[in-house]
């Protein structure tokens, strides 16, 4: 676990709510963000006197700005101990996933019926955004775009509940991806997206939710949600580098 807050005070870019809201929507926004871009990483304790100094907002709005990240499931507040970034369990990551499956399948249906040329235009202009982003080599940025896009798709939905729903589900699944993802950091989920946009633009729902539960399936494979392939034991862990042998020499 991290007692080391990071800085905070990387501009928004997209989140509005940040430069045109309330001192919670401001400091809950920026805190979002930073956990959409794997920026706060899971265990992070989140001081409230730290967070009040960067933001130079009272303990009050810190606390509600908290509040409603936990509410949300990514951040857990401990009581007499202070705030962390949440740290799912494999558990609490299979289920956030089965979870996202469902409503990732509704709103994609329903953007197929819904979504007009300006929010197709917008959506592609995000994945354009996030494939330039992997291309400079922040990763941060397109981290936080892909999942933008996906809240951008439940904004096309046209349906509130969901909207609510895919902001926690995206927000666990970046702390997720950034605990239990595989060595293989690659990402092309900008090609995903932007075969999606063109279904829904096509007004074509079976193949829309066919490519975005492939899309699901991509970043589910990404994860080592298997405990059984970690191991404390060195023998076993080296095994294929032994050849038979009962030891490692040194």
């Amino acid at each position: 676990m991290n007692d080391q807050l990071p800085s905070l005070k990387k501009p928004v870019g997209t989140a509005k709510t940040a430069r045109t809201g309330t001192q919670d929507d401001r400091v809950y926004a920026h805190i979002f963000e930073a956990i959409l871009e794997q920026r706060l990483a899971p265990g992070t304790k989140l001081s409230e006197e730290a967070l009040g100094e960067i933001f130079d907002v009272s303990r009050t709005i810190i606390r509600r700005a908290l509040s409603r990240l936990g509410h949300e499931g990514v951040v857990l507040l401990r009581p007499n101990r202070g705030a962390v970034v949440a740290s799912p369990s494999v558990e609490d990551a299979r289920q956030v996933f089965f979870a996202r499956r469902l409503v990732e399948r509704a709103i994609t249906e329903l953007a197929v019926q819904h979504a007009g040329a300006e929010e197709l235009a917008e959506l592609r202009q995000m994945v354009n955004d996030e494939r330039d982003s992997f291309a400079r080599g922040d990763r941060g940025a397109g981290i936080r775009l892909s999942g933008e896009f996906h809240l951008k798709l439940a904004e096309a939905a046209r349906n509130t509940p969901l909207i609510s729903f895919q902001r926690s589900l995206v927000s666990q699944t970046s702390l997720i991806i950034a605990q239990y993802e595989s060595g293989n950091r690659s990402h092309c989920s900008y090609d995903e997206h932007t075969q999606l946009i063109d279904a829904i633009e096509a007004r074509d729902a079976v193949l829309a939710v066919e490519l975005m539960m492939h899309h699901m399936d991509h970043i589910d494979d990404k994860l080592n949600l298997d405990p059984d392939n970690a191991s404390d034991d060195l023998h076993a862990v080296f095994s294929h580098l032994l050849g038979g042998k009962s030891a490692i020499k040194v």
